[in-house]
């Protein structure tokens, strides 16, 4: 991989220079502030970099505001970043991934850990090479290339552009850091498009990809003014992770999202209103969970999102049921 290493101290970016060397052929380049790193990625124009290390305390420019000016680049709209820092507090890391960051790994950093996180940074850059014929595509690129293809629904999908939302990888990788931390009490939840698979059928791939952006961007300005962080998990269904000491009322908050929804007026192509609307599921506090805990947490709350959108339907169907013969 091509990497870019950000870092103030000149010793951390000889001692990663050193390390690459003996993991694999990458290709690093070291910028010592944001600022010449910024002037590298303009430079970088017909070689792009696969990947980014940085620090987040530099003079200048700290690292989480790089992270978000690295990613407001198309070319980067999905390039691994890698935050190589000392600061373990849940503030820093929840801003760094919000900013666009894909993982987290603390100093003084094991090099082991170190070496199993640039490798799935260079599997992510490997796949995404397979799938598009070279290492990132624009966000415009992806959805032209989207009308031929077809969608899983079932898979989860990249959003961009959309405030807190992150990537499936990257929320995994939070809430590793999380457990590492021991850093706990946040509050889970998901919300599930009702009748996913009905969208999924009807709707050409790049209608359905935007259905998911519209549905996903009034979620996140449903929960404006507070810290969390969200993922598109596929089948419909939409995890989030808030900041501790809120916990949400969720029928509430379903009730505010649809109203936002019913408002939003989302049409396909043709100019078809569609009437997304959403259910919720039940919201978890992380308290006192840690490693597999918390990742069956999340599957336990977007399961519990999928069931309220089935039995919202059902229900549905009960009713109209009523006063008819078999």
């Amino acid at each position: 991989m091509k990497i870019l290493a950000t870092d103030d101290d000149p010793i951390i970016l000889e001692l990663l220079s050193e390390f690459l060397d003996t993991i694999g052929t990458h290709d690093l380049t070291a910028a010592t502030c944001a600022q010449d790193a910024i002037a590298l990625l303009d430079a970088a124009d017909d070689e792009p970099f696969d990947c980014f290390l940085l620090d987040i305390q530099m003079p200048g420019i700290d690292g989480t505001a790089l992270a978000r000016h690295i990613r407001q680049m198309h070319t980067y709209a999905t390039a691994p970043i890698i935050m190589l820092t000392a600061m373990s507090e849940k503030r820093y890391i929840d801003t760094a991934f919000a900013a666009g960051a894909t993982d987290y790994v603390t100093k003084p950093f094991d090099l082991t850990e170190l070496r199993a996180r640039i490798n799935l940074a260079e599997h992510q850059v490997l796949s995404r090479r397979s799938e598009h014929g070279r290492a990132f595509v624009s966000p415009a690129a992806q959805d032209a290339s989207a009308v031929l293809d077809t969608i899983d629904l079932h898979a989860p999908l990249d959003l961009h552009d959309i405030d807190n939302v992150i990537s499936c990888t990257a929320m995994e990788n939070y809430v590793a850091q999380l457990s590492r931390s021991s850093l706990f009490g946040s509050t889970v939840f998901a919300f599930a498009l009702r009748k996913p698979e009905t969208y999924c059928e009807t709707l050409s791939p790049a209608e359905f990809k935007f259905l998911i952006e519209d549905v996903a961007e009034v979620i996140s300005d449903s929960l404006d003014g507070h810290q969390f962080l969200m993922t598109y998990a596929g089948s419909g269904t939409y995890l989030c992770i808030t900041e501790s000491g809120w916990r949400p009322e969720m029928p509430r908050l379903m009730d505010a999202v649809n109203l936002r929804l019913s408002r939003a007026q989302i049409r396909s192509n043709s100019g078809q209103e569609l009437y997304p609307r959403v259910s919720a599921g039940a919201a978890i506090r992380l308290v006192w969970k840690s490693g597999d805990q918390i990742l069956n947490t999340l599957n336990t709350a977007q399961a519990s999102a999928e069931e309220a959108a089935i039995e919202f339907e059902r229900l549905k169907t009960d009713f109209f049921q009523i006063g008819r013969s078999a």
